[in-house]
């Protein structure tokens, strides 16, 4: 676990949020890019295995530079990191790529943003933790809440895969949150998210050989859509942004936080980029919630701020980048 340094609290403290929050509103952006780059043709399997193997080299070069004793790893950790870079990570992003590129951004971030409730639950059931009885109300609302969100009482007109694929992500994120946590006690985060994104690259590169990737799409004009359908952009430009300005860039951000929050704080603050997310898409693609699952959405991330702080434990890791996001893998 990492600890903020000695230093002034409150200027740590504000440092700490704006670094947080600053990823969380580069999060919040990238997903309507990825919405974007998805409806212009590009398969979601082929945008994660880009986006992992991107964010490999970024963060293999920087760590070559800056810190290379930590490339460092033993034959016992590697089927650990590839199990965290397989289900933490590879499914992930591929589940919240199939997840936006069916359902409204916001909708399908609420339901990924369920994965602390699941922490809780398997804390309290799996690991024998203690949890503060707060759990049960944080399961109740985020239930109610997107109960209200799919609007039930009417019959849900969301997309089932689209549904299904955002409670994947929720759990694939859950056990990056579990299973990292463990990982993290004998690994910095930042060489520990190297490996998953590596392990990641490998995974999908077995399923889709490089040869057979769609890289004539790279070079196709994208319509931006909603508001702003009437301009086109090149592909490759929006990938790029996506993979530094969706991935790189935040999680650096969001990495850095944790010189100066705890872990809980930095998570708490990343709860505010499905609220941007939704504001983007709105001013963006013209995704407009009704009053229900605007008021649906805010019951959930009440549930889920109340899960964040239900475990009496050390609290996880840094969440992934969508990303997303990432998380935010996002």
């Amino acid at each position: 676990m990492l600890v903020p340094p000695a230093g002034p609290p409150d200027r740590r403290r504000r440092v700490g949020y704006l670094l947080a929050g600053s990823a969380a509103a580069l999060f919040a952006v990238n997903a309507s890019v990825s919405k974007v780059v998805l409806l212009g043709g590009m398969p979601s399997q082929a945008l994660t295995e880009l986006r992992s193997a991107a964010a490999f080299a970024a963060l293999g070069g920087w760590l070559l530079l800056t810190r290379p004793q930590s490339l460092r790893v033993t034959r016992r950790e590697l089927p650990h990191l590839a199990l965290l870079g397989i289900v933490g990570f590879a499914f992930v992003q591929w589940f919240y790529f199939v997840a936006i590129g069916r359902l409204p951004v916001s909708i399908a971030l609420l339901l990924e943003y369920t994965a602390p409730v699941l922490v809780a639950l398997w804390a309290r059931f799996g690991a024998r933790e203690p949890v503060r009885r707060r759990v049960w109300a944080a399961l109740a609302l985020a239930l109610a809440g997107l109960a209200m969100v799919a609007e039930v009482w009417g019959g849900s007109d969301l997309d089932g895969v689209g549904v299904l694929a955002g409670l994947a992500a929720a759990g694939a994120w859950a056990f990056y949150f579990v299973y990292g946590e463990r990982l993290v006690t004998t690994r910095d985060s930042l060489s520990l998210t190297f490996f998953a994104f590596g392990f990641a690259t490998v995974f999908w590169s077995v399923l889709r050989p490089w040869w057979d990737f769609p890289w004539a799409l790279l070079g196709t004009e994208v319509s931006l859509l909603g508001n702003l359908a009437d301009v086109t952009a090149p592909m490759w430009l929006l990938v790029a942004w996506l993979v530094v300005l969706g991935t790189v860039v935040p999680f650096s951000l969001l990495v850095s936080s944790l010189q100066h929050l705890r872990a809980t704080q930095a998570g708490l603050v990343s709860m505010t980029e499905p609220v941007l997310a939704t504001v983007v898409a709105f001013v963006w693609l013209a995704e407009a919630l009704s009053p229900a699952q605007v008021i649906g959405g805010a019951v959930v991330l009440v549930g889920v701020v109340l899960a964040e702080t239900a475990r009496t434990a050390a609290p996880a890791p840094a969440p992934a980048p969508a990303p997303p996001a990432a998380p935010t893998v996002q």
